[in-house]
């Protein structure tokens, strides 16, 4: 009869079920239960796999470099980190608003690093993640346009609801960067979130998107409701391998 029980739960993909279920049978634990706690025993099982499958996927699909976890930022008071802004950010309810998150940094200061974490985090947190280096998604979206699939990109972007571009600005925008830019953001204004890594301080984005009218339309987009992160310090390359751009 637990044969035939465990075969269909299988069959079923009832993976979690079928863990809980041969993991009592095996442990002679399957009188310590009453019929409902049974029940709730192996539901609560299949919920948990169910989600950390899910978790799985969204981190697999979002593509960051590495891992990174909030929980191993190192808050030194010369990095000019706000710990509890972090964590804010971290409880992702700024996705929920729509809301921007800039990060800006010279190199090795951890930029990347925090980014991830957060994208990390709201994987976790059940949310659809999209990591870019900049360069590489501006490249990717020039071979799309050359192809005919252009359009087809921007919309599979959108139906993410937070996509980090990282190292924005290492070089200034040809038009069609621009405009990429442009229809990304456009795309995105008050039905995702976006969150920008920089070398550069926001108040040089102007120049290295170029062309007055779209950096308006540009900034004034991304910078409206958003959060900012300003790292300060000497690289933590030169202090701890955690760290990587």
């Amino acid at each position: 009869m637990n044969e035939v029980t465990l075969t269909r739960m299988k069959q079923m993909k009832l993976h979690g079920m079928h863990g809980a279920f041969k993991t009592a049978i095996e442990t002679g634990k399957t009188d310590d239960y009453t019929i409902d706690q049974f029940v709730s025993m192996i539901t609560d099982a299949e919920w948990d796999d169910r989600n950390n499958r899910k978790i799985e996927r969204l981190i697999k699909n979002a593509r960051f470099h590495y891992k990174a976890t909030i929980e191993n930022v190192v808050y030194e008071h010369a990095r000019n980190i706000d710990r509890t802004k972090l964590l804010r950010l971290a409880e992702c309810d700024f996705i929920n608003k729509n809301e921007n998150v800039l990060i800006s940094g010279s190199t090795g200061a951890g930029k990347s690093y925090i980014a991830t974490a957060l994208g990390y985090q709201a994987c976790i947190e059940g949310y659809r993640v999209l990591y870019f280096n900049t360069t590489k998604m501006f490249s990717k979206l020039k071979m799309a346009k050359a192809d005919g699939s252009y359009l087809k990109e921007l919309a599979k972007m959108a139906r993410h609801q937070l996509i980090i571009l990282d190292d924005f600005g290492l070089q200034p925008l040809d038009s069609q960067n621009r405009i990429a830019l442009l229809e990304l953001i456009e795309d995105r204004h008050n039905k995702g979130s976006m969150l920008v890594t920089s070398q550069l301080p926001v108040s040089k984005w102007y120049e290295i998107i170029g062309e007055k009218t779209i950096a308006d339309a540009i900034l004034d987009r991304l910078i409206h409701q958003s959060h900012r992160i300003e790292l300060m310090g000497e690289s933590m390359r030169k202090k701890r391998n955690i760290y990587s751009e």
